[in-house]
């Protein structure tokens, strides 16, 4: 990139006036990381000053059945396979209360789309949830499951959100997106849950008061021009709804091994190669830079390690998500390496250490606890990159 491109860019940015498709693409184009991540961290920086966000969450998949085979994941089960599962109500309820003593704030649920399993089974399992942790925010569902229980119901999107708010539903989580363009994701995605659906999904729940969370799946099959013309979409329903509080980069995991039964599902790994650090970090940068209506841009460790996750709050990530526990999605076939869990001082040590001050936050991004930030008197204590 050219100097005089750059000082164009960062005039913009600085200026707060909203960057196009063309700046976006031009700005994947470079290869100045330290550039572009000063640049998304002044805007990190003077939306949400030197905070990290994390809270202290479980995430439950109660089925790993699925009617799709979606090219890049690992998760789904046919019925009848050996290790294909669905949790009775029960059980779920178990493993969420086995936390409560870590002072649980969120459950995060996603499924697979079960052939089988009645609608009901949807609101009965959040209430049941609901009933034994009251003070617990569940998160559940993607866009992708709410189309499919309108096909199993018959009843519409409107009414199926009305019956799981009533059951406890507090936000959707973001997933199904992938990524939007069709030129991609018709090699991807074996569901018929697209962004007409997606976006039209979202809305309804923005519309009845649910704010939660959008994002992408980037480092596969598609180009920096997909990616911008996604964030570019969702950031088009954010000027209409306000619904989105964060956005989630999600790095595509290769199915490394499948510990169970040996079978590699992931049919795009042949073809591809995962997103390096250097550009996980360059595409936190670039949303960050383009999506100027979203509060918060979240790094999930899960999926990018722990020390891209630390580098990626230097980068115009201000979330670390939170201590998960037993991610099912991308654990059960990839042996990445991150831990299962986190726990909340684990969380603490890991915001500190890449020099941020941690803040406890709920599904609402109310801050519920301050924390201090890292101690100025050690010599080896990291800070902030300065703005």
């Amino acid at each position: 990139m050219d100097a005089g491109l750059k000082r164009e860019l960062e005039e913009k940015v600085r200026a707060g006036e909203r960057l196009t498709r063309e700046d976006g693409i031009a700005l994947y184009e470079s290869d100045d990381l330290a550039w572009l991540g000063g640049l998304a961290h002044e805007v990190r920086t003077r939306k949400n000053g030197d905070t990290v966000l994390f809270n202290v969450n479980r995430h439950l998949n109660m089925t790993n059945v699925c009617t799709a085979s979606c090219a890049y994941c690992s998760f789904q089960r046919k019925p009848g396979e050996k290790d294909a599962y669905t949790m009775r109500i029960e059980e779920a309820v178990r493993l969420a209360k086995a936390m409560e003593n870590e002072h649980l704030t969120e459950l995060h649920i996603v499924n697979g789309l079960h052939p089988s399993l009645p609608w009901r089974y949807y609101p009965r399992s959040l209430r049941a949830l609901k009933e034994a942790l009251p003070q617990v925010s569940l998160k559940a569902f993607t866009a992708t499951e709410i189309h499919h229980f309108e096909k199993i119901s018959g009843m519409p999107a409107s009414e199926i959100l009305d019956e799981l708010i009533d059951a406890g539903l507090e936000s959707l989580t973001g997933g199904g997106a992938e990524i939007f363009d069709w030129e991609v994701r018709q090699h991807i995605v074996d569901h018929d849950t697209h962004w007409e659906d997606w976006s039209r999904i979202h809305r309804l729940a923005h519309e009845k008061g649910l704010k939660g969370p959008c994002t992408m799946l980037y480092g596969h099959i598609e180009e920096p021009r997909h990616r911008v013309d996604h964030v570019l979409r969702l950031r088009e329903l954010q000027d209409e709804t306000g619904g989105f509080q964060v956005f989630i980069p999600l790095r595509y995991q290769h199915d490394f091994v499948d510990m169970k039964d040996g079978k590699i599902r992931n049919r795009l790994q042949a073809r591809t190669s995962m997103a390096t650090g250097a550009e996980a970090l360059k595409t936190f940068a670039v949303s960050r830079l383009l999506f100027d209506n979203v509060p918060h841009v979240k790094v999930f460790w899960v999926m990018h390690g722990l020390q891209t996750a630390q580098l990626a709050l230097q980068h115009g990530a201000d979330d670390m998500d939170g201590s998960v526990v037993e991610y099912k999605i991308t654990h059960d076939a990839d042996n990445y390496g991150t831990p299962n869990k986190l726990t909340r001082d684990d969380l603490l040590e890991l915001i500190r250490d890449a020099g941020f001050r941690p803040a406890e936050r709920n599904t609402r991004y109310e801050v519920i606890r301050e924390y201090d930030g890292p101690d100025p008197d050690r010599r080896e204590s990291p800070q902030p990159m300065r703005v």
